[in-house]
């Protein structure tokens, strides 16, 4: 079912996937070609297909994450649920599980048996914490992970508690990393010569290789990275600001000569060519005055008027958006962000477009998420079941 002109055309992806690390990875794939077969189990499914606003029994969100996907129902606890799987997984490239570690070597299906049986195989393998180590048999969802990972500990204002970001950034960025390795271990195995392998990604080391310049500054100057609000400190000026008409304006002006233009466009020529704040370092010793100009400035004026400003001033900026704001946003719009679609009794609606954008082979949405096994007879046929055999799996509870 994949089409020819994408760029993963020709793969098929096997996802043992609920919620959102497992099925956002397979869901890329999807998007750009792979064959993604999602194994759900016969009782209800995906959970997420429950999650978030639900429209006619069925998650909105589901909608997206399983597009492109074909939906197929297995129990794996049941032998020949687990004998399906494995003829699936015979001639599979991928295989993406977010299982706790171990779930899959208790059913018989570890990595020494599909390795065994299929030696070209990459399994891509999210979990919370690893596939080793003294916590590898703990639960760890994304909120785990970004708390383990130092992402929680550093977000918020320094006079109260962390806070989480508004989605599910560690489990995406868990994801993110699964694609990674496995397009590398894929081009291993093409080129290089390679057989499968184990693509381990740990919901907190994803995270954790975001944080930036964290280690190396608490290892060579014992400095803890705190708190700072909308602020960066070591960044500067860069903050959210708010207008006379109460909007919210995030104003990056930490380049040199941005920093200039800037000060230029507000009318603070002293500012700009003050020369202790001509570079970085000297703008972070007066963080907190600069900011206050800013402030000021930006309160002084509706939106519109400071975007004009920074607009004309080239000044990076951008309002806050709500997604109210990208509907009908110009950006957003010319390049496909907002994609029509047609939910299951014929009711248009928007769903997030393609990223990233590749200008031979793109990405395109074919079909929004399945219902629960709706594929099972074509995937089963294909298998070499016949109509029979697939009756008596459905009614000895395999599928």
């Amino acid at each position: 079912m994949a089409t020819l002109n994408k760029p993963l055309a020709g793969l098929k992806v096997v996802e043992l996937g609920t919620l959102i690390a497992g099925p956002f990875a397979s869901r890329i794939c999807a998007e750009f070609g792979a064959e993604v077969i999602k194994v759900e189990s016969p009782d209800g499914g995906d959970p997420l297909r429950k999650w978030r606003k639900i429209y006619e029994g069925t998650s909105l969100w589901w909608f997206v994450q399983a597009r492109n996907k074909q939906s197929l129902t297995l129990n794996l606890k049941h032998e020949s649920g687990r004998d399906i799987l494995k003829k699936l997984l015979a001639d599979a490239d991928i295989l993406i599980e977010n299982f706790r570690p171990g779930v899959l070597e208790k059913l018989g299906l570890g990595w020494d048996v599909i390795h065994a049986l299929n030696p070209n195989l990459v399994m891509v393998r999210l979990s919370g914490f690893g596939q080793t180590g003294p916590m590898k048999d703990q639960p760890g969802f994304g909120a785990v992970g970004e708390s383990m990972g130092g992402l929680r500990y550093i977000t918020g204002f320094e006079d109260r508690p962390p806070v989480r970001t508004g989605i599910s950034i560690g489990d995406s960025i868990a994801s993110l990393w699964g694609v990674i390795g496995a397009l590398m271990a894929l081009r291993q195995r093409e080129v290089n010569g390679g057989k499968g392998q184990v693509v381990d990604v740990a919901l907190y080391e994803a995270i954790f290789a975001m944080m930036e310049s964290m280690v190396p500054e608490f290892d060579v100057m014992g400095f803890i990275r705190e708190r700072t609000g909308n602020i960066m400190p070591g960044i500067t000026p860069s903050s959210i600001h708010t207008s006379a008409d109460g909007k919210h304006v995030q104003i990056g002006a930490n380049g040199d000569a941005i920093f200039k233009r800037f000060m230029q466009a507000i009318g603070r020529n002293d500012l700009a060519d003050a020369p202790d704040l001509a570079s970085n370092d000297g703008r972070d010793q007066r963080r907190d005055e600069l900011y206050g100009v800013i402030d000021r400035w930006v309160n002084s004026l509706p939106l519109d008027q400071v975007m004009a400003t920074l607009q004309q001033a080239e000044v990076p900026a951008s309002r806050i958006y709500s997604v109210e704001d990208m509907f009908s946003d110009p950006q957003f719009l010319a390049r496909d962000m907002l994609l029509s679609s047609k939910l299951p009794d014929g009711k248009t609606f928007k769903m997030p477009g393609i990223v990233p954008k590749l200008s031979d082979t793109p990405g395109e949405v074919e079909w929004i998420g399945p219902e629960l096994g709706e594929h099972n007879h074509s995937i089963l046929s294909q298998l070499g079941y016949s109509p029979e055999q697939i009756s008596q799996l459905k009614s000895s509870g395999a599928i």
